[in-house]
């Protein structure tokens, strides 16, 4: 008698109630439960429940559904709610909803109900609101054609100390390092690479080749004798460093424009870009006190692999973006021809195909985000931005300026050394 639903009961003649927890209906000030099958639908759009075989079907589906207000829907693409300024969360939300194990394994909540955290720990709410959100993403039976992520995007205030919030512009790239490290954490995952879905997913590795190089302060000369002492001869050391997403470097835009054709936009292939990690080329990294020359050399490819394109240049002074467009496919990527002969032979399959694409448009302090995804029901490219979905054609894609893709792994696709 004492809640405030009990008073605005009471007040405003508003009698039917739904206790959030116990998902049970009440009528009151009476204070009886309801028990009638026509509040189920009501009951499911709050907490949607996935079988096993509702969900191998999910890839393999093209069936539309219809939200109250008679729009037609394909049940995982959806829009979500740009609450102030989440549009760069929303992106990364997006498309991690589309990579197919991940998914599958926040459908079932019982995967990871047994999970257990230290008393007081609040980081298994990430966990469970970013179940919610995917379950909720899959519907086929949502009131609207779209979702709010504002339960997710609280647990993500929260979790994250508020490093990340709804009402300031963030960058993707941090966001979904922090997501992934954050979600790995909460789910008991260790160093090991199958001790968490997230690591069975994105996880892959590299050797890192470093060896100094005499300080730029010197001459040609003196540093070409430099290099010649058993110093630097031997001071090449390699490391073994996990990656949840590769950096790929840009090369700098021209300087100058073309007097002809003025706006003319630069461009490079991904697969030069993918150059950085054949273990032949090799980048200048410069610390404090001393400069490395640092190769990079794959050891092993995830079943997913993630690509951060990286566009912006930051200093104390100013954000700079590089506009140059990446040529990329969509299909049939072969990721091998920058493995070693040796790592190569390990891999029964090298060849992905892009299932999602975040695109930055705009300044760069001021820009905006969306991301393209594939429905792999009817094969079919949709781009989302915030409550906007719209169908784009493949060709459309590669036109972008791409800032984060992820790859899937072909599982019917043998790599090409074996071909």
């Amino acid at each position: 008698m004492n809640t405030h639903a009990y008073t605005h009961s009471v007040a405003e003649s508003h009698h039917v109630f739904l206790n959030l927890l116990t998902l049970k209906f009440y009528c009151l000030p009476d204070n009886y439960e309801i028990v009638d099958s026509s509040l189920d639908d009501i009951k499911y759009v709050l907490n949607p429940t996935f079988t096993s075989e509702h969900i191998k079907q999910l890839d393999s589906s093209n069936k539309l559904s219809r939200a109250i207000d008679g729009t037609l829907y394909l049940p995982g693409i959806v829009g979500l709610n740009n609450i102030k300024a989440n549009d760069y969360c929303n992106v990364v939300l997006q498309a991690l909803s589309h990579v197919t194990p991940l998914r599958d394994f926040f459908l079932r909540e019982i995967n990871y109900a047994r999970v257990k955290r230290p008393p007081g720990d609040s980081s298994f709410l990430l966990v469970q609101r970013f179940g919610e959100l995917m379950r909720k993403l899959c519907n086929p039976r949502n009131f609207k054609a779209h979702v709010s992520p504002h339960e997710m995007l609280q647990a993500v205030v929260l979790w994250s100390k508020k490093k990340f919030q709804f009402t300031e512009q963030g960058d993707p790239i941090d966001f979904l390092s922090w997501f992934l490290n954050a979600l790995h954490l909460a789910l008991n995952g260790t160093k090991k690479p199958d001790s968490s879905v997230i690591y069975r997913t994105f996880l892959g590795s590299m050797r890192i080749h470093s060896r100094k190089i005499p300080p730029v302060e010197l001459e040609d000369g003196q540093r070409a004798a430099l290099q010649l002492t058993d110093e630097y001869k031997s001071s090449t050391q390699t490391t073994t460093s996990p990656f949840l997403y590769l950096t790929c470097d840009l090369p700098p835009p021209p300087l100058f424009k073309d007097e002809i054709m003025e706006n003319i936009i630069p461009q490079v292939n991904l697969y030069t870009l993918l150059t950085k990690f054949n273990n032949e080329n090799e980048k200048e990294y410069k610390t404090y006190k001393e400069n490395f020359l640092k190769r990079f050399e794959i050891t092993k490819l995830p079943p997913y692999l993630i690509l951060y394109i990286k566009r912006f240049t930051k200093n104390t002074f100013f954000i700079e973006k590089n506009p140059t467009i990446v040529n990329f496919p969509v299909k049939n990527v072969d990721f091998g021809d920058i493995l070693t002969p040796e790592i190569k032979a390990k891999h029964k399959n090298t060849v992905y195909d892009l299932v999602a694409n975040i695109v930055h448009d705009g300044e760069p302090t001021k820009g905006t985000y969306r991301v393209h995804v594939l429905h792999k029901g009817t094969g079919k490219w949709y781009e989302m931005q915030d409550l906007h979905v719209t169908d784009i054609l493949p060709q459309m894609i590669t036109l972008t300026e791409a800032y984060i893709q992820i790859y899937e792994l072909k599982t019917d696709a043998p790599s090409s050394n074996n071909s």
